[in-house]
């Protein structure tokens, strides 16, 4: 056994491929040609991004009794953006072909390089341009009355202008957090690498609001690093494929009094897969500018009013979903077959184990098995049937899917073999061994895994 080398140059490849034959990932609309940077998830692919989804807000939310949950909407008005900076600062630098007039991003180099390969003769780039990644629409009936909106760039944003309707209606004790899992629109110039970089994709994060205090900053700041750095290697990572990494000052956001990245090593090099900010008292205190409403915080304890900081914890669902892809992908021989499989954390897989009976044509078998199935799903909904094929054939296909176990009921599960009557075979999908269980202790296998 043994994990393809992130050096691969092919591994890329092999993902993408298994994503779309299996059901996880598919290219946008795309009978219709697709569109650059937009992607739909198939139905193992929405199982895999719930899951990981879930796994967040149970950690960074539901088990804290210091957060709070919302969801905010994705249109909002152009002042938001205005008091948030990104009308201004939301930019990346880019330059034309002179030929095509094709765009790209002047600070990607990969991309500049593959699109003069592209072309015969040498070609002439114009002087870099500033491009303001917000996704801008109107709403109204008319032309003249149309108010100018824009799909959010970020989820913080709404977290921020509904700051002082948690704190009146929940009544929070500082330090307290409010997080939010949303999709963002950015209009990337080349969005690229699969789904690394999208122009729709989904984000989770935390803002979590303390007092206005250095060392009180530097505390926080550190335990929420820490918790996150945890959390991102829970999903099934290898400590040494993950790094945390500085932001150098000239770095840094706009809003930033520290920032620091997890970064996963991919084939196409270190990038970034969360992101841990400090933004000070940046938006409460631009929004309660721009707005004019009163976001400070007052403490009855102290009888203290204050402008809150802000730390934040944020990540991309669809770069977790592609890291995870990668870091689970192996190669192995088994029974003399090469075999493809996918190791994910039991907790995440879309499917937590396969039911099949041994024989599809014999009604005792696949009658014991549905029962078999029925009782396990009762430790988890997701539990699949396959009996399509030799059991061989299935085993291969939930491995290549990540399916930790699979059950399948024989003969001796009737009773052929008077001893091992109402036991099942459970394979496991990492070493392809096998085991004799009954289905009690199958499914506390189950339950522990997926916990």
């Amino acid at each position: 056994m043994y994990s393809v080398a992130m050096s691969d140059q092919n591994l890329m490849e092999k993902i993408v491929s298994l994503a779309k034959r299996r059901g996880f990932i598919f290219p946008g609309s795309e009978i219709y040609g697709g569109l650059s940077g937009i992607y739909d998830y198939g139905p193992l692919g929405v199982e895999l991004r719930h899951n990981i989804k879930q796994h967040f807000w149970n950690k960074f939310i539901a088990e804290r009794d210091d957060v709070y949950g919302m969801s905010a909407a994705i249109l909002m008005p152009e002042r938001v953006w205005e008091a948030s900076g990104h009308t201004e600062l939301f930019t990346d630098p880019l330059v034309e072909c002179k030929m095509c007039h094709e765009r790209v991003r002047a600070d990607q180099s990969e991309a500049i390089a593959a699109h003069e390969a592209s072309h015969k003769e040498k070609i002439e780039w114009s002087s870099p341009s500033v491009f303001n990644l917000l996704v801008e629409t109107h709403l109204g009936a008319s032309e003249k009355s149309a108010t100018k909106v824009y799909l959010r760039g970020e989820i913080t944003q709404g977290v921020h202008v509904n700051f002082k309707n948690v704190v009146d209606s929940m009544h929070p004790k500082i330090p307290f957090g409010i997080g939010q899992i949303g999709k963002a629109f950015r209009n990337e110039i080349t969005p690229r690498d699969f789904i690394f970089r999208q122009r729709e994709f989904e984000q989770m994060e935390l803002q979590y609001y303390i007092r206005p205090d250095e060392e009180e900053g530097k505390r926080q700041f550190a335990f929420w690093k820490d918790f996150a750095f945890s959390w991102y290697q829970s999903l099934g990572f290898d400590k040494t494929h993950l790094r945390l990494r500085a932001h150098a000052p000239d770095e840094r956001a706009h809003y930033a009094k520290d920032a620091w990245d997890i970064e996963y090593e991919t084939p196409f090099g270190w990038k970034e897969a969360w992101g841990i900010h400090h933004r000070g008292d940046w938006d409460l205190r631009r929004h309660s500018e721009y707005s004019g409403h009163d976001l400070s915080y007052f403490d009855d304890s102290t009888g203290e009013r204050f402008i809150p900081w802000d730390i934040e914890c944020s990540g991309g669902v669809d770069r977790a979903v592609l890291f995870v892809l990668l870091e689970a992908y192996r190669e192995d021989e088994l029974g003399g077959e090469v075999r493809t499989y996918l190791a994910l954390a039991p907790k995440i897989a879309p499917v937590k184990a396969m039911v099949s009976p041994l024989l599809k044509n014999k009604p005792e078998l696949v009658q014991k098995a549905r029962e078999v199935r029925k009782e396990l799903q009762k430790v988890h909904p997701a539990i699949a049937w396959d009996d399509n094929g030799n059991i061989g054939k299935r085993y291969r296909r939930q491995d290549e899917i990540g399916t930790p176990f699979c059950v399948t009921v024989d003969f001796d599960t009737l009773g052929e073999t008077p001893e091992l009557k109402e036991t099942v075979t459970l394979r496991y999908r990492d070493t392809g061994s096998q085991e004799r269980l009954t289905i009690p202790e199958i499914a506390e296998r189950i339950q522990a895994a997926v916990q």
